[in-house]
């Protein structure tokens, strides 16, 4: 196989062999398999206290703490993930393989950060804060699945890989 070939054959791989051993060998690979899973057990606790909150008017302070703390759990999630790039991929952020998922993550961010900065400002109705409390988790469902994909992928190729003849 020749140069060229080889790394046109890198490219269309999820992780180099290097990288999969650096993933492997990650306590961050670690952290982030905790972390995604309890992240999503707050956001489905969460959007079931939203909507109990937008069908019956009760139960918004439960409900804003539970977007306070799904939305903790988005920016360590994000700050630990980054690290998790730069030891895998050798940049923070935007590596190839999660490129798409990176600019989708800002934009959870980024509905989740206005979530906050209308919460402590008041510059929305709680009916409000809740509405765009959805929009954020409608994002974050959509990134979630953009992992999963992914999480499949990776899964897909270390089979695919382990069967291949040395």
């Amino acid at each position: 196989m020749s140069l060229r070939a080889s790394s046109n054959a890198n490219r269309a791989l999820l992780y180099t062999p290097e990288q999969r051993v650096r993933r492997d060998a990650s306590i961050w690979t670690t952290v982030q398999g905790i972390l995604a899973p309890a992240q999503f057990l707050v956001f489905l606790i969460s959007l079931g206290l939203v909507i109990r909150y937008l069908s019956t008017g009760e139960g918004y302070m439960l409900a804003t703490w539970s977007i306070l703390m799904k939305t903790g759990f988005l920016y360590v999630i994000m700050i630990t993930g980054a690290i998790w790039e730069k030891v895998v991929f050798g940049q923070y952020l935007f590596a190839a393989s999660f490129f798409w998922e990176d600019v989708f993550s800002f934009a959870v961010i980024a509905l989740h950060t206005a979530y906050l900065w209308a919460l402590f400002t008041a510059s929305l109705t709680p009916q409000g804060l809740m509405i765009l409390a959805l929009a954020a988790y409608a994002a974050y469902a959509f990134n979630a699945a953009q992992f999963l994909l992914k999480l499949r992928a990776a899964r897909l190729q270390s089979a695919g890989l382990s069967e291949v003849p040395a």
